[in-house]
Parts: structure tokens; C-alpha cells; sequence
């Protein structure tokens, strides 16, 4: 398919504003995020689903009663809608929501997405000592694509630490094997803000989540929901269908990547000013995308690389296996927040104010917390 030149150039021109006004990976979650919550609806107060989160900030964390447990679909999109800085889109695939709550209390403490490890990843590939076999590593792996806690019950307790430990307890593999009929051996996960951040919630949490290196990275960010449906729209529409299967995974990414390859075909044809301004623009918004730290857990077994790699299908478990139960890594987390708790505390830095995303707060939230 070819486009005419005057659809190029402005085709061209709507890419080139959008991609203008990121200058880092935080710029693009902000944009992302402004466009999600603009129109959510004003709640009536007393009734708005931020009232089911948690807001005890006197409590401490040994009075605490944690419980992993599930809500329907809809609600779960709805409040992490409200707490997280982004929200990654549906993929194809495994998927297990779950919700993290403190019962005493019967409030939410935060979200976890888990789902399909992605395809390829270098810290991953080196660890197992190639590229496993994948029919056999995704009968086995799964990978936390949201790990949320509300705020600033992350901030004054360490939450994020906490749900990270749930996704590697057994209660929470457990679930996952009794979903889909296999014995799960590994977890993975990466943090959000890659090396821009310079740290991650998951360091410091050996043995159960390990940090094994840096993700390469180097793609073209998603454009955002104000320009993207409209001009797949008109693709689709002078493509006389879909320009990609509607089965294939990143679809969207894959989509815009097709339709960015059309506008430069035309541009280099008939303008090559526009054609490097726009080449320019492009690399640039890659260029924004960062390395991020890669992180996994075997779930206390001894033998789990042997496993992802067909090596035998029989896990072994290690002697440290036991110290993997919810009660256990719930015990490992109060002792750890107790501290940050009391330390907050001791410098009047505790916060007390539940945060959440709307159309009043979102020039008051840091994107990155």
C-alpha cells in the first residue's frame, strides 16, 4: 500500500507533535496518563472506589492481616486506573488479577497483573544459557507486569516490596498452577522506570527476587489514544482491512510501525526535508525508551533452570523452599516496614493523604514514586 504525499506530510506532521513533547520515559507515562483520566467520572464522596483502599496510616505494620484475593474484571481496571502511574494495555496470553488486602481494616493495599513473559530478554537468555525452548518455558514462567501499591501505603510501608513477594510466595504460584494445569518454577518482573530511576522497589529482596541485569531496549513508544485510533482508522480504511492479523501480539505496536513505514516510503519519495525531520523525530522518541532492570525468583526450588531449560520436568525443591509461604515472606516484609515505618515517623516525613489519579490531581502526583 502507498500513500499520497499530501497524506504523508500530514500524517507525518501529527506523529512529529506527538513525539515533540517527550523528552523522557516519565514525559510519555504523564501524556499517557492525562489522557486515561480525564474523563473519569467525579465519584459522590463517600461513594467513589477509592474509599475501599487503604488509608489506616497509624497502623503498624505488625497489626497488619494480609490476604491475596481477586475482585471482578471491571473493578480491578477501574482502581488501578486510579492508582497506577501507567496502566499497560491487554495482552494476549496468561492473566491472573489479583488484589492484596489488609482484612482488619477490609481496604485494598494494591494490584498485581501477572501474565506471559515476554518473548525475548537478554538477562533472562543469559541466566538460562541461551534461548529456551519457549514451548517449554511459558508452561513454566510468568511474569509481573503490574505490581501496584496504593499510596502512600508504598511509601510508608514498603508495600511495593510486598506485593513483589507475593508474586513469588506459593500461595500466589499455587493459584497459578491450579489456573492453568502446569507447575510454575519461575517469576520474573522489571522495573518500570528502567535506569532512569537509577533504583528499583525490587532491590534489596535476596533471596527471593535476584536482580540478573539489564534489559536491552530500543523501540518506538506507543502513540497515545488523542492521534492512534484515528489514524489506524485511515490506514485500514485505504488498506481496505486490518494492516496487521488481529490474532498477533503487540498489535498496536506492530500496527503503528506499519503505518510509520508507509509515511516514510512516501516521504523519502517526495520530500526528503520532511523525510529527515521525520526520521529524526522517531529516533529521537526511541531513543527515550531505557534499559530496565530485570529481576526473577524460582519460588525456593533448587533445580528450576534445569527445568526451563527440558533438562527434567521433576522440580526439586530447595532447602530454603518453606521460607516462601505467604506467612513467611509476610513476616519478612513487617520486619523490614516496621523500620521504614518508624524511621518515616521519627523524621515527620509519614504521609497521610491517600493519592490518587483524576482530572484535579494529576499535576499534583509525581508520575515517578
Amino acid at each position: 500500500m502507498k500513500i499520497q504525499p499530501e497524506s504523508a506530510t500530514k500524517t507525518a506532521n501529527i506523529i512529529i507533535d506527538f513525539f515533540s513533547n517527550i523528552n523522557r520515559i516519565d514525559d510519555y507515562f504523564r501524556l499517557r496518563k492525562i489522557e486515561r483520566v480525564k474523563d473519569l467520572p467525579v465519584p459522590i464522596p463517600g461513594f467513589g472506589l477509592e474509599d475501599d483502599m487503604f488509608q489506616n496510616y497509624d497502623m503498624y505494620p505488625e497489626d497488619m492481616a494480609i490476604e491475596v484475593t481477586q475482585i471482578d474484571n471491571q473493578t480491578f481496571n477501574a482502581m488501578l486506573e486510579k492508582v497506577a502511574s501507567f496502566s499497560p494495555d491487554q495482552a494476549p496470553g496468561k492473566e491472573l488479577k489479583l488484589v492484596v488486602k489488609e482484612k482488619n481494616t477490609n481496604t485494598l493495599l494494591g494490584f498485581i497483573k501477572l501474565g506471559s513473559p515476554i518473548i525475548n530478554s537478554k538477562p533472562r537468555n543469559n541466566y538460562l544459557g541461551d534461548v529456551p525452548d519457549l514451548t517449554i518455558f511459558n508452561q513454566r514462567a510468568i511474569m509481573g507486569f503490574v505490581i501496584v501499591p496504593v499510596q502512600p501505603f508504598g511509601f510508608n510501608y514498603l508495600g511495593g516490596k510486598l506485593l513483589a513477594l507475593i508474586c513469588c510466595s506459593h500461595k500466589v504460584r499455587e493459584m497459578l498452577n491450579d489456573k492453568y494445569d502446569t507447575e510454575f518454577c519461575l517469576f520474573e518482573t522489571t522495573s518500570l522506570y528502567g535506569n532512569i530511576k537509577g533504583a528499583s522497589m525490587y532491590d534489596g529482596m535476596r533471596p527471593y527476587l535476584k536482580y540478573k541485569g539489564d534489559t536491552m531496549s530500543s523501540f518506538l513508544l506507543t502513540m497515545g489514544e488523542d492521534i492512534y485510533p484515528e489514524l489506524r482508522k485511515w490506514f485500514e480504511e485505504k488498506n481496505e482491512g486490518p494492516l496487521v492479523k488481529k490474532t498477533a501480539s503487540s498489535r498496536k505496536l506492530k500496527t503503528q510501525t506499519k503505518m510509520i513505514g508507509m509515511v516514510k516510503a512516501s516521504l523519502k519519495e517526495h520530500d526528503t526535508t520532511k523525510y529527515n525531520k521525520f526520521c529524526e523525530t522517531i529516533k529521537t522518541a526511541t531513543d527515550v525508551t531505557t534499559q530496565k532492570r530485570f529481576y526473577m525468583s524460582d519460588y525456593g526450588y533448587a533445580n528450576s533452570k534445569d527445568v526451563l531449560t527440558g533438562k527434567t520436568d521433576v522440580l526439586v525443591k530447595s532447602e530454603s523452599f518453606e521460607k516462601y509461604s505467604l506467612e513467611n515472606i509476610t513476616k519478612w516484609w513487617k520486619k523490614k516496614a516496621t523500620k521504614r515505618y518508624e524511621k518515616l515517623k521519627t523524621e515527620g516525613r509519614n504521609r497521610h493523604e491517600l493519592e490518587y489519579w483524576n482530572a484535579e490531581s494529576i499535576d499534583k502526583i509525581d508520575i515517578i514514586r
